[in-house]
């Protein structure tokens, strides 16, 4: 029996039989290509691999490493043989899927109804509804702006579906294939035929407008597009990730008309906003999250909803195509490597910046020896949020606050973990600079 085996053996005798039987009894040892500093497995498939790689590793290398005295790099492959027989299988059954174009149509779940409303979005959705009801006759434009993954996309397209449902012919399009369908005919020389494609409509919808920027040629067309559709009222909705006076080498004729009409913006949503998210997701989807979940997700994942839905999309396909229950466990295991890529995005820099502006007490005396009551306060929610937000351990932040040891760090976590028990609106106050914190630092990703 090879060591690759024996490892194998002595791991599950640490395990439940239901795990050996789910994850570990279908790899194989690869004698052949495995060395003292490497051993190499394979997984019969994708998702199997990532979640060993996940949860195993470090004890299958420390295995190894009481079995041989050396530590092996481990490495946990899909198996060619399961990937050709699938492919085998797929081409024998199943028919060509032929890969289609990028397209503008207007997705039919984005609509008013699905959109969940929050303190944060509250002013941009009414507004959005009222243009949706009255197009070219409220606000024209309508310049909605927010950070990635907020919900502009949705709000826009909602309002596109619901002039499609009152028969009104719709052109959605983001700004990068308005300006592709502009250098395209630019070059055949059938502009006539671009101009009345984006001219004769009810409702024109340009999503990320911020991409204009400094393109001359396209922003003199899209001027002139702009103002035959204004001028015979019909209603023009513009997203972007900033205000127009932010949008650099925009010129001054176009930001000045985007400015007409009316800017709603978009912030990140509150925790509640968040878990309704959530919930709503899963109700559309039909997927069985428990409140603990829905709850790790909202606290961890930040306030991109694309990157949230999508958290929730990849565990029920693991749960399924892994036959795992639905725990928070397993939540926690399948969406760790995200959590650890935002986390490596915020430094503590960043979480002492927002405190002290936020709470209007010194930077400097955040990392300083001041003990009065407020700059105490500030320096145990900074280290609080570095320790939750940041993968610095407790002896890094010690160093870093010009504290002791860990111990001062442990002191004070286990300081503000009892304030939250007994104060509710210090736990929102809590929430609420983890959200800016982490829309700070992914807001441009």
């Amino acid at each position: 029996m090879g060591i690759g085996n024996i490892v194998l053996k002595k791991l599950q005798q640490e395990i439940s039989n239901q795990e050996w039987n789910r994850y570990i009894k279908p790899l194989i040892y690869d004698e052949k290509t495995s060395r003292s500093n490497i051993a190499q497995f394979y997984a019969p498939n994708i998702l199997i691999a990532k979640w060993i790689k996940t949860k195993y590793n470090k004890k299958i290398a420390h295995l190894f490493e009481l079995e041989s005295g050396v530590k092996p790099q481990v490495i946990i492959s899909v198996s060619n043989n399961s990937y050709k027989n699938r492919t085998k299988v797929k081409k024998e059954n199943e028919p060509e899927i032929k890969i289609q174009g990028k397209s503008t149509i207007l997705n039919p779940s984005f609509t008013f109804e699905s959109f969940i409303i929050g303190d944060s979005n509250q002013f941009a959705y009414t507004t959005a509804k009222s243009v949706a009801e009255r197009p070219g006759a409220l606000y024209n434009p309508l310049f909605l702006y927010g950070g990635v993954g907020l919900g502009k996309t949705h709000l826009i397209q909602a309002i596109g579906n619901y002039q499609i449902a009152m028969g009104k012919k719709v052109i959605y399009t983001t700004f990068e294939q308005f300006m592709n369908k502009f250098t395209s005919h630019l070059r055949s020389q059938t502009m006539d035929r671009f101009r009345e494609h984006f001219r004769e409509c009810d409702v024109l919808l340009i999503d990320d407008i911020q991409f204009l920027s400094r393109k001359e040629q396209t922003q003199e067309e899209f001027f002139h597009t702009f103002n035959e559709l204004h001028q015979a009222k019909k209603q023009i909705v513009i997203t972007s990730d900033r205000q127009p006076n932010k949008i650099a080498g925009l010129v001054d004729r176009l930001r000045s008309r985007f400015e007409w009409g009316l800017m709603a913006d978009i912030q990140p949503p509150g925790l509640e906003t968040k878990i309704a998210i959530i919930q709503k997701k899963c109700e559309i989807d039909g997927i069985a999250l428990n409140k603990d979940i829905i709850n790790f997700i909202a606290s961890n994942m930040g306030n991109n909803i694309r990157e949230i839905e999508g958290a929730i999309i990849k565990l029920n396909a693991y749960s399924g195509l892994m036959n795992q229950d639905l725990t928070l466990e397993f939540a926690q295991n399948v969406i760790k490597d995200q959590l650890e890529e935002r986390q490596a995005n915020v430094s503590i820099d960043d979480i002492v910046k927002l405190v002290s502006k936020e709470l209007n007490v010194k930077l400097s005396d955040i990392k300083s020896k001041k003990r009065t009551k407020d700059v105490v306060s500030a320096r145990r929610i900074s280290i609080y949020l570095a320790r939750n937000l940041t993968p610095n351990s407790m002896p890094q932040i010690a160093l870093y606050f010009g504290m002791k040891d860990h111990t001062a760090v442990s002191h004070n976590m286990k300081k503000i973990t009892e304030i939250i028990e007994e104060n509710e609106n210090f736990k929102v106050l809590l929430e609420e600079l983890s959200n800016k914190i982490n829309y700070s630092t992914s807001q441009f990703d």
